[in-house]
C-alpha cells in the first residue's frame, strides 16, 4: 500500500460514514500560545470542540500536517518522526464510545486486514474522582479482544486535559500494534515502551468538564477526537520494522547514500535517519504557506535547531558541501502532488535553507576555535565544565561528541553530568508547552480572547490600507491579555505609518459596528474580497467574518458580535520577526 492509498482509503472510509473532509491547517496554529507548532489534528478545530458550530457539520475527517518538538531526540529510532501525518475523525455532539471504537476497529481489521491477535488497546483504570472506563472495556471485548489484549492504566496515559485548571476533558483509549517481540518482563505492556507495542491510534472521548473545586461534570456536548499516524500505519501494513524502509524515506534515504557514495564518506545509520528525517520536517516548515524562517525564537529556534544539526552531523563525516538544498529538494519533489505549497514554496525553501548553511557554517568554525580556547585554559583538574560544554553546543552547534572527542585528544574530559543537566533545561525550553497528549489548544479561549482575536482583523484590514495589499498575515499568537500579529512587509514600519493604522482600527471599534458571520464557499469568499490565512485548501463550506468597510476574512472564529467590545486599541511595538515579516504586539482595554 502506497501512502496515497493509505490517505485516500482512511478519507474514503469516514465519507461513507457521514463525514466531511476538511483540509490540512498550516503547522502554525492560529491564536493558540500553548504551542509552537500544529501538534493534532484537533488544534484548528478547538472552537467546534468547545461547542461552536462548524460550518461541515458534526462528523469530520481530515489528514493533518503535524510537528512535535519533544520528538525531536527520539529521532532515529524506528518510529519517531518529528514531522508526521496524522489521519483523524472527529463527532462533535454527534456519536461517541460505540460508534467511534466500532469505526476503528472496523477499519483497522476490515480493511487494512490487521489481525485482532496483533492488536493491543489501554483505557482508563478510574480514580477518585473518575470511575473506570469499563464501557470501553466491554466495547472492545465485544470486537474480540481478549482480558490480556486490554490493559488499564491512569490519568498520565489515559486522560486527556484539561488543558488549564478547568474544561473539557476525559479518559482515552489507545490502539496498540504487538509488533511480534518477546516481553520484556511479566508487566510489559503498551506504557514500559520496550518497542513491543507501538501506539497507532488514540480515540479521545471528552466527555467531562472540570470544575474549579476540581469535581467532573457531565458535558451537554461530548466530543470525539482521534488520530492515526500515518507514518506508523504504513510501516505495519507493509510488513517494515521502520518508517525509513517506507516509500516515505526511501527517495531521500537513497539520495543520502548517493551523496556519501560520492565523498566516500560513512555515517552510521542512526545519523542518516536523523538527516532525512530532519530534511522532510524543515522543508515542511519552510514550506508551509506562513513562511517560517529560521531565527532565534519560537519556530524559528526549533527550525535553525533541525538546520544545524543537519549540517553538524555532515561536518562530523567530514562533509564541507552544502547538500541540504538537493535533500529537500526530494521532499519537495516527491510530496508537492499531495501537498502544492511545497511546490509553491520551493525557491523560497531552496534559498533560506542556502542561507542558513553559510551562517552555520562560520559559526561552527568560530565554534571551534572557542573550544581551543577553553582546553587551553582548562582547570587543574583537567575537566571541561557542563556549563562550558554546553555553551559550545547552544551557542556553536557543538555537539557533546565533538567537544569529547577534542578533550580526550588533550588527555581531559568533560562534566557530562553537568552538561545533561543544562541540555534538560534546553529541552524543557524547546518544548514550550507541547509536552503530553494534545496538551494546547483549549487554553484562553474566552471573552478577551475574542475580542482580541476580532482586534487582529481589524489590524489586518488598517495594514493592509495603510501600507497595501503586498500586506498578508504570516502569523498571530493570542493570550488573554495581549495579541500578536505577524505579517508580511519588506521594511520597518514608521511612527506615522503605526499611528494611522492604530487610528483606524479605533475608528472602527468607536463606530460600534456587529460582526458578519456567513457560511460561503472560499470561491465565493474570495469573488466577495475575503482574504484567507492560509493559501492551501479550504473545505466546500468556509466562516467568512465581516467588520462593513474595515475587513473581511475567512476564519474559524470566535469573535467578538460588536467591535465596541474592544474599546479602544493600542500598539505597544512594532518589530521584525524574520526576514520579510515584521510583528506587531498590541492590546485592547478590558471592559
Amino acid at each position: 500500500m502506497t501512502a496515497n492509498e493509505l490517505r485516500t482509503m482512511y478519507v474514503n472510509f469516514f465519507k461513507e460514514r457521514g463525514h466531511k473532509e476538511i483540509a490540512s491547517a498550516s503547522l502554525l496554529p492560529e491564536n493558540d500560545p500553548t504551542v509552537l507548532f500544529t501538534t493534532a489534528g484537533m488544534h484548528p478545530l478547538v472552537p467546534y470542540l468547545l461547542g461552536e458550530k462548524h460550518p461541515s457539520g458534526k462528523r469530520l475527517t481530515d489528514v493533518q500536517k503535524c510537528v512535535r518538538t519533544e520528538d525531536i531526540d527520539e529521532v532515529g529510532d524506528d518510529t519517531h518522526c518529528t514531522f508526521f501525518e496524522m489521519l483523524g475523525n472527529w463527532s462533535l455532539g454527534d456519536y461517541f464510545k460505540q460508534e467511534s471504537i466500532s469505526m476503528s476497529f472496523e477499519f483497522l481489521t476490515k480493511h487494512l486486514n490487521i489481525p485482532v491477535e496483533r492488536l493491543a488497546v489501554t483505557v482508563f483504570e478510574g480514580d477518585e474522582a473518575v470511575s473506570a472506563d469499563e464501557e470501553a472495556v466491554e466495547i472492545w471485548k465485544s470486537h474480540g479482544l481478549k482480558d490480556e489484549q486490554i490493559f488499564r492504566y491512569g490519568r498520565e496515559d489515559n486522560w486527556w486535559g484539561p488543558a488549564g485548571q478547568t474544561g473539557p476533558c476525559g479518559p482515552d483509549t489507545e490502539i496498540f500494534y504487538d509488533m511480534g517481540k518477546p516481553k520484556c518482563g511479566p508487566n510489559c505492556g503498551p506504557s514500559c515502551h520496550c518497542g513491543k507495542y507501538v501506539e497507532i491510534w488514540n480515540n479521545v472521548f471528552m466527555q467531562f468538564n472540570k470544575e474549579a473545586d476540581g469535581s467532573f461534570t457531565e458535558l451537554t456536548q461530548k466530543n470525539v477526537d482521534t488520530g492515526m499516524g500515518l507514518e506508523r500505519v504504513l510501516t505495519i501494513f507493509n510488513g517494515k520494522t521502520n518508517v525509513y524502509d517506507t516509500e516515505l524515506f526511501i527517495p531521500v534515504m537513497e539520495k543520502l547514500k548517493e551523496i556519501l557514495n560520492g565523498e566516500e564518506k560513512v555515517l552510521t545509520e542512526r545519523d542518516r535517519r536523523i538527516i532525512c528525517e530532519h530534511t522532510r520536517t524543515i522543508t515542511f516548515i519552510l514550506g508551509d504557506p506562513m513562511k517560517i524562517s529560521p531565527s532565534n525564537t519560537e519556530q524559528g529556534y526549533i527550525l535553525r535547531r533541525l538546520i544545524r544539526r543537519i549540517i553538524r552531523l555532515f561536518k562530523k563525516a567530514n562533509i564541507n558541501t552544502n547538500y541540504l538544498c538537493e535533500l529537500s529538494d526530494v521532499i519537495i519533489q516527491q510530496y508537492k502532488g499531495t501537498y502544492p505549497e511545497l511546490g509553491d514554496n520551493r525557491e523560497f525553501i531552496l534559498e533560506q535553507l542556502q542561507k542558513e548553511y553559510v551562517l552555520f557554517s562560520k559559526t561552527l568554525d568560530d565554534g571551534l576555535k572557542k573550544a581551543n580556547r577553553y582546553l587551553d585554559n582548562i582547570p587543574a583538574s583537567g575537566i571541561l565544565s557542563g556549563e562550558l560544554a554546553f555553551k559550545l553546543y547552544d551557542t556553536y552547534g557543538f555537539p557533546i561528541e565533538f567537544t569529547s572527542e577534542l578533550a580526550q585528544e588533550r588527555g581531559y574530559q568533560v562534566d557530562m553530568e553537568g552538561f545533561y543537566k543544562k541540555f534538560e533545561e534546553h529541552q524543557n525550553k524547546s518544548r514550550q508547552g507541547a509536552a503530553g497528549k494534545f496538551a494546547g489548544g483549549l487554553a484562553d479561549n474566552n471573552e478577551q480572547t475574542a475580542r482580541l482575536h476580532t482586534a487582529t482583523h481589524l489590524l489586518n484590514g488598517a495594514l493592509r490600507r495603510v501600507l497595501g495589499d503586498e500586506v498578508s498575515q504570516r502569523g498571530s499568537n493570542i493570550t488573554s491579555e495581549r495579541l500578536r500579529f505577524d505579517f508580511s512587509f519588506g521594511r520597518k514600519v514608521t511612527k506615522d505609518e503605526l499611528a494611522q493604522v492604530e487610528a483606524i482600527v479605533n475608528e472602527a471599534i468607536q463606530k460600534n459596528i456587529d460582526v458578519i458571520l456567513e457560511e460561503m464557499t472560499p470561491e465565493k469568499a474570495y469573488e466577495e474580497g475575503a482574504v484567507g490565512v492560509f493559501s492551501g485548501k479550504y473545505g466546500n463550506i468556509v466562516k467568512v467574518y465581516t467588520i462593513p468597510g474595515y475587513s473581511k476574512e475567512i476564519c474559524g472564529g470566535p469573535h467578538a458580535k460588536n467591535t465596541g467590545e474592544l474599546v479602544e486599541f493600542k500598539i505597544l511595538k512594532e518589530e521584525a520577526s524574520s526576514a520579510g515579516v515584521r510583528r506587531i504586539k498590541g492590546i485592547i482595554s478590558a471592559q
